[in-house]
């Protein structure tokens, strides 16, 4: 057996099925086998393999073991001379493997290698080649200078900037998306340490392949595209936290007491550092917007109560301190509130729910001032002076954070983007297809034959891509990885890289399209599978309701214990879902694994709407997938009101 490929997957079932179809391609020329380690997925992925990939050898896990632990499983297992380690969010290109393969079989001396990798938008990952994250290197690292300094040899040495991308070097570090290992050299220095769970393993094997007289390569005669970011938040303190622990065990493993102490002081005020940042920034993106918008709405008030004043009473004072102490910030509030549940400051900001926001907020505080007594009813021109500005001043800095290039504050562009897809016609029809069932947005402008040649039925041909996308400015690309090679894929995702073509492929006979989005969001998909349960606003009113009808039950608790079964059991579930641990409707636990989102458990089911608490595991799988796709709040309304003797029910995880 030549080489033993190993894929330890976690929820990732469309970036798996993608890579094993891209490791079937690349396997032609060689003996190979294929792990796939699976660590207790919940998203079919163990299922999508048993079904379209019968060959692969399965292990599946029933929790999550981790990284190294799912590896060394596989590595136990394999007979193949070379083992790769390979992460499920890839795709290579059909001559990798005999390439890599035949590299390491003329270099007996390299006990690891690995390979240029380049995102979803084709640039290259600069992590494909790193040296070891020594004290020095890692705090150039961790405090931006090699960043600002990428081709310094002093200060760009994590990254090896300085070193041709383009050309074959030894390196101390390879990267755990893609590291390919002689199993001699495995067997002299063993495994992977199961000490890391997650992140810094890799780190470890390519240092004690260097200690033990081995070379690691970097070698970019081949290339593979990695959906960097797509199975971890890389930008979450959550990733930071457990990534320099990792160092810091690395540290006290591999280096002198003396340097893994000034190491972990180094990485300790990283993280202290990096939560600052991530607290700043997400202040920012959270609050910043509200408190601009209730500052300027404030200054207005200031501005037109004076005017106002000296227009109707010739300038005498008529309101009192209090006016602008409470009245005001209480209007300020409820309009804030009201722009939250109008989806003001979802992403991307549409225009129309900052005025419905506002117009919502103005008639509830009309209400409100209807029913005050005539002593609290102040100013009903100023109200109204003062929402008509709340209007326009909200939209005003909307728009200033706009222009202001902020990430997370982008009007919706009402253009749609145009978008070609490389392939046959039958599966270009088929992908089309698949576009428009799974609602995105955008104008497909037509097909690109894949072969060089001429064709009327399509726009052009591959070889005139760069003409295609100047003259229709294209803003995507959608390649049908059936009918052209993942090499070629690569190959012209390299060559068209522009920061304003996004690229997506289509794997064949799938349900998903995978690709980049943005340069935040690397591995957005196309789904058919269209979630409404996974929509900002009604996220945002399931929310809502949980907390509204558990005050109301709260309130109603006299009542409530003579019509529910375990009254005591019922008020212990309300204070789970007024603290956001339980939502009142939530999935019935699934025995089939479907691919749902992630919401929080609850102490009703979908099934109860019907009373089909004895139905079959794949009714109660159906009900579930109804839910998601068809979810309102209304759907929560119905099922806790037809429910409630059931709110006081034990376990509700079980």
């Amino acid at each position: 057996m030549d080489l033993s490929i190993i894929i330890v997957n976690y929820n990732v079932k469309y970036f798996l099925e993608q890579c094993l179809h891209s490791v079937q391609r690349a396997s032609g020329h060689l003996q190979t086998e294929v792990h796939v380690v699976d660590n207790n997925s919940v998203d079919g992925s163990c299922a999508m393999v048993q079904e379209k990939f019968p060959e692969v050898n399965l292990i599946r896990n029933d929790q999550n073991l981790g990284f190294a632990v799912a590896n060394n499983q596989a590595i136990r297992k394999s007979t193949g001379r070379y083992v790769l380690l390979l992460n499920p969010d890839t795709v290579i290109e059909e001559d990798t493997l005999t390439k890599c393969v035949g590299y390491m079989d003329e270099h007996p001396d390299i006990g690891g290698l690995g390979v240029k990798m380049i995102d979803g938008k084709g640039d290259f990952l600069p992590e494909s080649k790193r040296s070891l994250p020594t004290p020095r290197v890692a705090f150039f690292k961790i405090f931006g200078l090699s960043k600002l300094f990428p081709r310094s040899r002093i200060f760009g040495r994590y990254h090896l900037g300085y070193l041709d991308k383009e050309k074959i070097h030894p390196v101390e570090i390879l990267s755990g998306a893609f590291m390919m290992l002689r199993k001699s050299a495995l067997d002299k220095v063993g495994l992977l340490d199961e000490d890391f769970f997650m992140y810094g393993e890799d780190i470890d094997m390519s240092y004690r392949l260097l200690s033990a007289g081995y070379k690691n390569i970097y070698y970019p005669e081949s290339t593979i595209i990695h959906y960097k970011g797509e199975s971890t938040k890389k930008g979450s303190l959550n990733y930071v936290l457990t990534f320099y622990k990792a160092m810091i065990k690395f540290a006290r493993k591999h280096f002198s007491k003396k340097m893994a102490k000034s190491y972990a002081a180094i990485i300790n005020l990283a993280v202290y550092f990096r939560a600052l940042l991530a607290v700043l920034r997400r202040f920012v993106r959270n609050f910043s917007l509200p408190v601009f918008q209730a500052l300027l709405i404030y200054i207005g008030f200031y501005l037109i109560k004076p005017v106002w004043e000296l227009y109707k009473f010739q300038g005498n004072t008529q309101y009192p301190r209090e006016y602008m102490t409470i009245v005001v910030p209480v209007y300020i509030l409820i309009w804030l509130i009201s722009l939250f549940f109008s989806g003001a400051y979802d992403t991307p900001v549409k225009p129309s729910r900052i005025f419905k926001g506002i117009f919502t907020g103005t008639l509830v505080i009309l209400v409100i001032y209807a029913l005050l007594p005539e002593s609290l009813r102040f100013s009903r021109a100023l109200l109204l002076m003062g929402a008509a500005w709340a209007m326009i001043s909200s939209y005003l800095i909307s728009l200033f954070f706009h222009f202001s290039r902020i990430t997370g504050f982008r009007f919706e562009m009402k253009r749609n983007k145009k978008i070609v897809i490389i392939g046959k016609h039958d599966e270009s029809r088929r992908v089309e297809s698949m576009f428009q069932k799974a609602g995105a947005k955008g104008q497909i402008l037509g097909f690109v034959n894949p072969e060089v040649k001429e064709d009327d039925s399509y726009l052009g041909h591959i070889g005139q891509l760069q003409e295609i996308i100047k003259i229709n400015h294209i803003d995507e690309i959608i390649f049908c990885a059936r009918d052209i090679s993942s090499q070629d894929i690569i190959r012209k995702m390299m060559l068209l890289t522009n920061g304003r073509v996004e690229y997506k492929i289509a794997p064949p006979e799938s349900l998903s399209i995978i690709g980049s989005h943005s340069i935040n969001t690397p591995g957005d998909l196309y789904l058919i599978d269209f979630e409404s349960i996974n929509k900002p606003a009604n996220r945002r009113n399931k929310k809502f309701f949980d907390v509204v009808s558990s005050i109301i039950l709260m309130a109603g608790t006299p009542i409530l214990v003579f019509m529910v079964k375990h009254p005591a059991q019922a008020l212990v579930n309300i204070f789970r879902v007024l603290t956001g641990r339980y939502s009142w409707v939530g999935f019935h636990p699934d025995p089939e694994h479907l691919n749902l989102p992630t919401i929080k458990p609850g102490i009703l089911f979908p099934s109860d709407a019907l009373g089909s608490e004895n139905a079959s595991a794949a009714t109660l799988a159906n009900l579930n997938m109804m839910y998601v796709k068809n979810y309102s709040v209304f759907t929560d309304i119905m099922i806790l009101l037809r429910n409630i003797r059931q709110i006081g029910r034990k376990d509700p995880d079980l």
